[in-house]
């Protein structure tokens, strides 16, 4: 069965005035689209084609790097549309809210952190929080990679990543990727991330 494109979970315009309309439309219809179709273009006949995005994932070094590439695309997407939602941002929620302050002090130095781990990413990629042997960390990598696959040099689940690729953007802010980043966390759905984080500790 094929990878399909999943529906955006909110209208286009529902993260204004964070994130623009015409860079959801693009991003969801043009980019993901695009990582979705070459993603089944590189594993068109094989039996890998048949397993959860997150299993390639995990063994990513097993393929060539039109699947990585792809493959780390879609999963990545998928992921962010989920973690971001209208009348959303604020402060976290529930247990994860709880370990933010555990392991950075308070949510106002995670946000420090996490705003510098996407700033100073260069060219494209991701900042993420994951869960590593059961305790947060923030990480951030290039391109498409993510901190699931083998390749990782920081390896643990995602609960919450933040696109810095240009494309997820330029339009609004042009080359100001802090002003970005400091929009996205009025859009984090950390209900989402909550449910992430309670699943990451089960494994």
């Amino acid at each position: 069965m094929a990878f399909e494109l999943p529906a955006l979970p909110y209208a286009y315009d529902a993260l204004e005035p964070h994130i623009d309309k015409l860079t959801m439309e693009i991003h969801h219809n043009k980019h993901h689209q695009a990582y979705v179709t070459n993603l089944n273009k590189a594993l068109e006949g094989k039996p890998e084609a048949s397993l959860p995005i997150e299993e390639i994932i995990k063994h990513i070094s097993k393929y060539p790097a039109a699947v990585r590439n792809n493959g780390g695309g879609h999963f990545n997407h998928t992921h962010f549309w989920t973690v971001m939602g209208p009348n959303a941002g604020g402060d976290p929620i529930g247990d994860v809210a709880k370990a933010i302050n555990t392991s950075f002090g308070s949510y106002a130095e995670f946000k420090t952190k996490f705003a510098a781990a996407g700033a100073t990413r260069f060219g494209s990629g991701w900042a993420w929080l994951i869960v590593a042997d059961g305790k947060l960390e923030i990480t951030s990598t290039p391109n498409q990679d993510n901190p699931l696959m083998d390749i990782a040099e920081v390896k643990g689940t995602p609960i919450l990543g933040m696109d810095v690729w240009e494309h997820a953007y330029y339009l609004k802010h042009q080359n100001r990727r802090p002003e970005y980043i400091e929009s996205f966390f009025h859009v984090i759905n950390w209900h989402t991330v909550e449910t992430n984080y309670q699943n990451a500790l089960k494994g």
